[in-house]
C-alpha cells in the first residue's frame, strides 16, 4: 500500500537539485564564454545588470520562506548605532584614550563610555522580550540590523535570555560581519536597503530606535512615513533617550512650519528605560509585562 500511495504522489519531473548535480561541464562548452549553463546555477548569469528585477525578487522571497520554515510570525525591531559599544569596552577605549592624553580623543571617550548606557538598555529590552516571548503563542522574535552596536546588544540580550534572534545584515563598502549573538539559521544577508527594510517591517509589533546615524533615521523616518500616510497599520514606535531625539529633531518646527500636522507627534512616544519600553509595547497588545521578568547577567 505505501509504495502505491508513493506512486500516486511521487514527483513528475526531477528537482531543481537533482537537475543542478546532474548537469556536467563538457570540454567543447566549458569555457567562461559558453553558454552551456542551467540559468538558475549560472551566476554570472544572475549578476547580470537585466537580471536586477529577478534579485529584488529573490532577496525578498529568501527571508520570507525561511522565515515561514521556522514559524516566525510577530517580530520587535531594534534599531541604532553601531558605534555604541557596550560599557565595558567603553571604559577600555576611555583609559587608553587618557593614556595618550589627546583631550580630543579623551572627550570623545567620555561621550562614547556616556552612550554605551544605551547599549545596556538594548540588551536588556531584548532579554525581556524574549523571556515574555516563552510564554507567548507565537512566541517573538527580536530583530535587528545584525551587525554591531546596538544591533549587537539586541541580539546579544535574546542570546542571554536563551531565545533566537533575528539580523538582517547588508554587504556595505568596508567590511562588515555579523555579531556572534545572532541566531545562524536567522541571519540573512541583502544587497539592496529598500528590500532590508521591507523585512523589518512585515512581521513587526513595535520599532525601538535608539540613538543612532544616518542609517538609523533613515529607517525611523520611513517607518513614521508609512504609518503617517496610511501604507502600514499603526504600532508603537518607541524613541529611546528624550534629551537625544529633541536636540537631534525640532519637531515643533515641522508643526509651526505647517510640514506636519500637531498629532502627528503622537506617532511616535520617548522612553527611557527598558522596562518603561516593554511596557507600551504590553499595554498596546495587552501583555503581561511580568511574563518578561528575567534577569540579565550580573555586569549588566
Amino acid at each position: 500500500m505505501d509504495d502505491k500511495r508513493q506512486n500516486l504522489t511521487a514527483r513528475n519531473f526531477p528537482s531543481a537539485q537533482e537537475d543542478a548535480a546532474a548537469a556536467t561541464e563538457l570540454p567543447r562548452y566549458g569555457g567562461p564564454e559558453s553558454a552551456y549553463r542551467l540559468a538558475f546555477s549560472d551566476a554570472e548569469f544572475l549578476l547580470r545588470d537585466e537580471l536586477r528585477p529577478v534579485r529584488m525578487q529573490l532577496e525578498l522571497l529568501k527571508p520570507e520562506l525561511i522565515q515561514r520554515e521556522h514559524n516566525v510570525e510577530t517580530t520587535v525591531v531594534i534599531f541604532g548605532s553601531a558605534r555604541i559599544p557596550p560599557r565595558d569596552v567603553a571604559a577600555e577605549l576611555l583609559e587608553q584614550a587618557r593614556q595618550g592624553g589627546d583631550p580630543v580623543l579623551i572627550r570623545h571617550a567620555e561621550h562614547r563610555l556616556r552612550m554605551s548606557h544605551y547599549y545596556e538598555e538594548a540588551r536588556r529590552f531584548a532579554h525581556l522580550a524574549t523571556e515574555a516571548s516563552k510564554h507567548m503563542n507565537p512566541p517573538l522574535y527580536v530583530v535587528t540590523g545584525g551587525g554591531p552596536g546596538i544591533m549587537e546588544a539586541g541580539n546579544r540580550g535574546a542570546f542571554e535570555a536563551g531565545g533566537k534572534s533575528i539580523g538582517l545584515n547588508i554587504v556595505l563598502p568596508h567590511e562588515q560581519e555579523p555579531n556572534p549573538y545572532v541566531t545562524p539559521e536567522l541571519c540573512f544577508l541583502f544587497h539592496y536597503f529598500g528590500l532590508r527594510k521591507m523585512h523589518f517591517l512585515m512581521r513587526s509589533i513595535a520599532l525601538v530606535c535608539f540613538p543612532g546615524g544616518f542609517g538609523t533615521m533613515d529607517e525611523l523616518f520611513e517607518v513614521l512615513t508609512l504609518i503617517q500616510t496610511g501604507k502600514c497599520r499603526k504600532r508603537p514606535v518607541l524613541l529611546f533617550g528624550r534629551e537625544f531625539w529633541t536636540r537631534l529633531i525640532n519637531f515643533e518646527v515641522l508643526i509651526d512650519a505647517g510640514m506636519i500636522s500637531p498629532e502627528d507627534v503622537n506617532l511616535f512616544r520617548y522612553v527611557e528605560t527598558a522596562d518603561e519600553a516593554w511596557q507600551a509595547v504590553c499595554a498596546a497588545y495587552e501583555l503581561e509585562a511580568s511574563t518578561g521578568s528575567g534577569t540579565l547577567p550580573e555586569d549588566v
